[in-house]
């Protein structure tokens, strides 16, 4: 008797891919990390983290096109929170702040709008961080003396050219405005701290305004970026207010900011 069977069929066994870490997600996790530092720190003082954000953006590789823009919009949302806190902290001069901030405007403006070659783009954004840096690793505390109130022209006139500058690298002007109101004895720190921050708003919405036409180039990682700075924000002139000190912090940061510089001038 013959019997008929049919033969067996074993499924063919599927390779598994190696579990790997995603290295993509790393990179990101790693900037918004920067983003978030950059915030918190920057605000505590009255910044609003320009300088850090491009630094971040250098050192990630992010697309020179997509740094000047992104970093303005984090600077609006980063200056907002820490002009609303130094202002209802009563840390702030409207007599110091109007003038710097109706020269500063228009030319943030057209800073913002003129676009510049990549090349000289990172050129100037690395001579803004390695300012910054130094700014950074030696301010101190400030010696107590009695103000004096500036000529209109001074302060007109350093208005206007942080603004051009501002609205040219995206830096929004604080990391500047601030040393030389305490150096020149216009108002106390916290003060001029608030000024800063307000004074930053105005520029990084009118730089951003100027840039609005190239809003195509924002990327699209942006909002992982801004929750960052909104959290680092809240974090740092939640601290700023109370007179927190972070000058070992300032310090280590501006060795970033002059890595990030040598690394954009010889991309």
């Amino acid at each position: 008797m013959l019997v008929f069977s049919r033969p067996v069929t074993r499924p063919t066994p599927t390779k598994q891919k190696p579990v790997s870490f995603d290295l993509m997600t790393v990179h990101e996790i790693g900037l918004i990390a920067c983003i978030l530092l950059a915030a918190t720190l920057y605000s505590s003082v009255g910044h609003a983290g320009g300088s850090g954000y491009l630094a971040a953006m250098a050192l990630f590789a992010v697309a020179p096109e997509s740094m000047k823009p992104a970093a303005l919009v984090l600077n609006v949302l980063v200056a907002v929170i820490a002009t609303t806190r130094f202002v209802l902290a009563k840390a702030f001069s409207l007599r110091l702040f109007l003038p710097l901030a109706i020269a500063s405007a228009p030319l943030a403006f057209v800073g913002g709008a003129w676009t510049l070659p990549g090349k000289w783009y990172k050129i100037l954004v690395a001579i803004a961080l390695v300012v910054a840096s130094f700014r950074l690793a030696f301010t101190g505390k400030a010696k107590e003396k009695e103000l004096v109130a500036p000529p209109w022209w001074q302060t007109v006139g350093l208005g206007a050219a942080i603004g051009l500058l501002s609205g040219l690298t995206a830096v929004g002007g604080g990391i500047y405005l601030t040393p030389v109101i305490l150096f020149a004895s216009w108002a106390r720190p916290r003060e001029a701290s608030g000024v800063s921050a307000a004074f930053i708003l105005v520029n990084s919405v009118a730089g951003l305004a100027g840039r609005w036409q190239t809003a195509q180039n924002l990327p699209p990682q942006l909002p992982h970026w801004a929750a960052a700075a909104v959290v680092g924000g809240l974090v740092g002139s939640h601290l700023g207010v109370r007179k927190f000190g972070a000058l070992g912090l300032k310090r280590a940061l501006s060795v970033v900011l002059v890595i990030a510089a040598l690394k954009l001038a010889f991309a």
